[in-house]
């Protein structure tokens, strides 16, 4: 049976009377920001240091230059490349008679200048192996971690970086190139999981081949960068928080059980403030992860973030500590971002690609599935499923 649509027609009605309610509210809160941010009273050494000495709810993100500071994009080079890698993947499905998954890394090299030219791929891999299946302690047998859900999304994650830096080792020295990742590098879903699951994916995977990008830079240039649309990020205004906090230090649950005077900020995001303070092609100021797992583990690798706008978008992006202190990788990434996003009506043509090669489709799925049960049956393997899964397959009526 469908979605009865009509059902849901008043409660659709409410939730816009409601939005419409809130839109004055919401503007105050924003200009409340914006009076925040270009507040030439905040001494940004005094504010770094509440920031760091504050207990707040929420993350806060570490300042590097002005709050307000924004820059023009440099000129693109000649010649250059662009690379990007997206996946895909088909997870575990508990109520199959064989436990497997599938990922499908799509990738795009891109050539720009004299010989243009376009590399399209697409690389699926199964794994079923036991090794496969879980991470596993070591010298502990017993603890083991299933790759399924959340953390095969993480593992696809790890994937696709291991990819970038394939395609990346490739470009030849005395070139200019942007390595693309969709979305964060920073594994967030990590803090969820023990230790030998970080090491394992972050440690010895994620970081790891960051570092050969980063060791590339011997012989060519070559920035590393992540896109995320549509943000949904407080770092920044959280930071205002903080400037607007009456209490020396900032203690959230000392000071403010209930009403708390940051409130005049409530409900804006990063993206809002920025879409005021930012020309069409420039990029905020630089700032620094909060985030317990950067400070844990990444190092070198220590995640900066800045604001871009390309078009009607703000877009996040972020670098590795070793790009955010180059300037003239800081200033290729922010040119070659922003001359894809234009290329692709205001996204990274490069990771649209790279996502094209990388989708599975619900077909996809079940011709998977269909195959490997075909599959055990030609060798003459038993193929029962669960009833659920029977049960969904099957027309009753």
């Amino acid at each position: 049976m469908s979605l009865d649509l009509s059902k849901i027609v008043p409660q659709v009605s409410g939730m816009i009377t409601r939005l419409k309610d809130r839109r004055e509210e919401r503007q105050k809160h924003l200009e409340n920001a914006l009076d925040t941010i270009r507040d030439q009273a905040i001494v940004l050494d005094e504010l770094r240091k509440k920031i760091a000495a504050g207990k707040t709810t929420w993350l806060v993100a570490e300042l590097v230059e002005g709050l307000s500071n924004h820059y023009h994009a440099s000129s693109i080079p000649a010649e250059f490349t662009v690379m990007a890698t997206d996946g895909s993947h088909i997870d575990v499905d508990r109520h199959r008679a064989m436990r497997c998954y599938l990922l499908n890394i799509g990738s795009v090299v891109l050539n720009y200048g004299s010989e243009p030219s376009a590399d399209l791929q697409s690389l699926p891999r199964l794994y079923s192996g036991d090794e496969d299946l879980v991470i596993t302690s070591p010298g502990t047998v017993s603890r083991q971690q299933p790759i399924e859900g959340t953390l095969l999304g993480i593992k696809r994650g790890v994937e696709e970086c291991r990819r970038l830096a394939e395609l990346a080792s490739e470009v030849p020295p005395g070139s200019n190139s942007l390595a693309l990742l969709d979305g964060s590098l920073i594994l967030w879903g990590l803090e969820a999981y023990p230790e030998f699951v970080t090491d394992e994916l972050l440690v010895k995977g994620f970081l790891k081949y960051m570092e050969d990008m980063r060791q590339l830079n011997d012989k060519r240039h070559l920035a590393v960068a992540s896109y995320i649309s549509f943000p949904r990020s407080t770092d920044v205004v959280n930071a205002l928080r903080v400037a607007i906090c009456p209490h020396q230090p900032v203690d959230c649950d000392r000071f403010c059980p209930a009403t708390r005077d940051c409130d005049v900020v409530a409900g804006v995001r990063d993206r809002d403030i920025f879409f005021e303070l930012l020309a069409e092609g420039e990029r905020s100021a630089l700032f620094i992860s909060p985030s317990k797992v950067v400070k844990n583990h990444y190092g070198a690798h220590r995640i900066y973030f800045c604001y871009l706008r390309a078009g009607d978008e703000i877009a996040r992006v972020e670098v590795p500590e070793w790009v955010a202190t180059d300037s003239t990788l800081l200033d290729l990434t922010h040119a070659l971002v922003l001359d894809q996003c234009r290329r692709g009506h205001g996204y990274p043509v490069a990771l649209s690609e790279a996502h094209e090669q990388a989708v599975v489709t619900a077909a996809d799925r079940a011709n998977f599935w269909e195959m490997v049960e075909s599959s055990m049956v030609e060798e003459k393997l038993p193929v029962t499923g669960s009833a659920k899964d029977f049960s969904k397959r099957t027309r009753w009526v």
